[in-house]
């Protein structure tokens, strides 16, 4: 189980760093650029994994799971809804829609959701009975 929270928590610490939406003309962004509220939160959320994994603590390592999968359909859908925002000034819909389209969502969104995978499946280590 500790192995399990731990390896969780990295490849979800990696995703967070790794490309998760692209920009036109500002490239691709990471969940630090993306916003820093969430980016913080989200860390904290895989800290408190780590945490829960080094003291052996399944239903912490599960709870951070789970909240880390609530924060990335968050994200995905601020995400969203931003986009089409910004471009809220067009005024033909075909245009907003063009210009929202080209916001495109990146690789990094699958390894987070890897490693939070990873951490909700995390059991409860057996214990060892001394009677024979």
């Amino acid at each position: 189980m500790k192995i399990q929270g731990i390896v969780g928590a990295i490849i979800m610490a990696i995703g967070g760093m790794c490309p998760l939406v692209r920009v036109p003309i500002l490239g691709n962004w990471n969940y630090f650029q993306v916003d820093q509220t969430l980016a913080i939160t989200f860390y904290i959320l895989v800290v408190i994994g780590l945490i829960g994994a080094f003291k052996e603590k399944a239903g912490l390592v599960k709870f951070a799971g789970w909240a880390v999968i609530a924060l990335v359909v968050l994200s995905l859908a601020g995400i969203q809804f931003k986009t089409m925002e910004s471009f809220g000034f067009l005024h033909f819909k075909k245009l907003v829609s063009f210009a929202s389209g080209l916001v495109k969502f990146k690789w990094g969104w699958f390894v987070i959701l890897a490693g939070a995978t990873v951490m909700i499946t995390v059991r409860r280590p057996k214990l060892v009975s001394l009677n024979r």
